[in-house]
């Protein structure tokens, strides 16, 4: 009995022992077989995380979630659940998040980054980290929305419809065989105004040649209204597209407008400048001539077909040179040294010379700068005002000469008092020389010398009155004394414009000019 009593104690034992290993066993299994929990803490939301899901990925793929987001970032197939991996997860989220890692490994160990929406309107930020062997990825709660919800994606097409037919320039597009497959608004109500309300819209409204625009680049357009002769102007830009050819057409007709109306006053300034007699020569920005005038071709020589082809600066000046038509240059250095500086002077409105050609010719030459950098030439020839000035310089000069041989002093007072002629003998008189001094003498200076070297007398005031008088004016003279005790007649004669002339003669001048010559007795036949 005692026997059969341990039997059953072993057996006992044995089953018990059988109950545990299956136990584990079966435990082991359950959580072999179910999901990796590979970081628990790490799919817990942390500080600066965008707030959504949570996923962690390893070298296998998906290794935990804060929510089960397996069906949705699955692909579609047989499969009711395969592993979604990084590159199913890229392949949903690169729309939105063009800079997210096409794989996890990129990221070094403990980077973090913040990946940006494409259209922050749309969705918000993510957080890409690297932990270890581990990415994580912290989404944001409207991260998915975008590539997953149909209601997003009809929103944001109805979006897309309201604005294309807000916009207020025409667009439209073009299947393989050139009709219309789809416009906006903009393009119905244009194709209605200059093609009447039964217009057929598939037919293109701009010319066909828009077919063969090339992509990515405007081109100017014109099309003509029903019965009209005015044209409207449209900027056209062409999209290719898979099924077509996307168009879009702005509006520049004010753009036309203006440049019709600039073109109009340059022609009004070209007729203009061509009835000036000074050349003109408007050199742009890149230094090449814009703008002449046929006086230049007179006052330079220079060839009508050479100004046309528009030379550089350098050119036109060198052609010039070449034909005698300014000063001749000491050495070729020092030319081009002188351009440089003409060029620099003119640009500051500081250029200003006198040419004198080897033909005896005199040119006025004056640079102006112009806006947007050009600069204005201007040539201008004073050769008669240049001869004219010179032969009354010299005729002055013979004047002063003549009368500086006159025994009288002679002085010349303007209007206002000032001196403006005086003789040598005026000068010796009385010991002055105007052309000494810096200021210019007046009556007043003149009287107050000839007060201190003559005894006194009223004549002095009398004569600075007399200067400044307007009316009443009529030749007088008077007597005076010199302090050496020599006798002077001074006589005062108003001149033309106003000018006075007074003339200071000693009496035995006088005496001399008022001898009668002596007759000569007849000889006898």
């Amino acid at each position: 009995m005692a026997q059969f009593g341990r039997m059953d104690v072993v057996l006992t034992i044995e089953t018990a022992v059988l109950s545990a290993i299956c136990a584990i066993a079966a435990i082991g299994a359950a959580m072999f077989l179910s999901p990796r929990r590979a970081h628990p803490a790490a799919t817990a939301p942390g500080p600066g995380d965008p707030g959504g899901p949570v996923l962690l990925f390893d070298a296998t793929g998906l290794a935990d979630a804060s929510t089960d987001l397996r069906g949705l970032l699955a692909p579609d197939s047989d499969d009711p659940a395969p592993a979604p991996d990084w590159a199913r997860l890229h392949d949903r989220l690169v729309a939105t998040y063009p800079d997210l890692p096409r794989a996890p490994d990129t990221l070094g160990d403990g980077e973090r980054r913040v990946i940006r929406a494409r259209d922050d309107l749309l969705a918000g930020d993510i957080l890409v980290e690297r932990i270890g062997e581990v990415t994580r990825l912290c989404l944001a709660a409207d991260s998915l929305a975008p590539a997953t919800s149909p209601a997003s994606r009809d929103g944001e097409l109805d979006i897309l419809r309201l604005a294309m037919d807000a916009t207020p320039y025409p667009v439209w597009r073009l299947n393989g065989g050139g009709r219309v497959t789809w416009h906006n608004a903009a393009y119905g109500l244009l194709a209605r105004k200059l093609r009447g309300k039964d217009v057929r819209l598939s037919q293109p409204l701009f010319p066909d040649d828009t077919t063969a625009l090339p992509p990515g680049r405007r081109t100017r357009i014109s099309i003509v209204a029903d019965g009209q002769n005015h044209k409207l102007w449209f900027d056209v830009t062409v999209a290719t597209l898979p099924a077509g050819r996307l168009f879009f057409a702005a509006d520049i007709n004010a753009v036309v407008d203006a440049e019709i109306a600039q073109r109009n006053f340059v022609q009004t300034l070209a007729k203009t400048f061509a009835q000036l007699p000074i050349g003109l020569a408007i050199f742009d920005r890149n230094r090449q001539l814009a703008l002449f005038n046929p006086a230049l071709i007179d006052l330079t020589a220079l060839p009508a077909d050479f100004l046309s082809a528009r030379p550089a600066l350098s050119s036109f000046f060198d052609r010039l040179r070449d034909r005698r038509m300014m000063p001749e240059p000491k050495n070729y250095t020092g030319w081009r040294q002188q351009m440089a500086d003409l060029v620099a002077a003119a640009a500051d409105g500081r250029y200003q010379e006198t040419w004198s050609l080897p033909s005896g010719s005199v040119y006025s030459v004056s640079g102006r700068p112009h806006p947007d950098g050009a600069v204005a030439f201007l040539f201008e020839d004073i050769t008669a005002e240049i001869t004219l000035t010179r032969r009354f310089r010299s005729e002055l000069e013979l004047g002063q000469a003549i009368l500086d041989h006159v025994e009288d002093a002679i002085a010349v007072f303007s209007p206002d008092g000032t001196l403006v002629f005086s003789n040598e003998a005026f000068h010796a008189l009385w010991g002055l020389d105007p052309d000494r001094s810096f200021a210019q003498m007046t009556i007043l200076d003149a009287a107050r010398t000839w007060q201190n070297q003559s005894a006194p007398t009223p004549l002095w005031g009398e004569l600075r009155d007399f200067v400044a008088a307007r009316e009443n004016r009529a030749a007088w003279g008077a007597e005076l004394r010199l302090r050496s005790g020599e006798a002077l007649d001074c006589a005062i004669q108003p001149i033309q414009n106003g000018a006075t002339m007074v003339r200071f003669r000693r009496p035995e001048a006088r005496n001399e000019n008022l001898r009668q010559p002596q007759s000569v007795a007849a000889e006898p036949a």
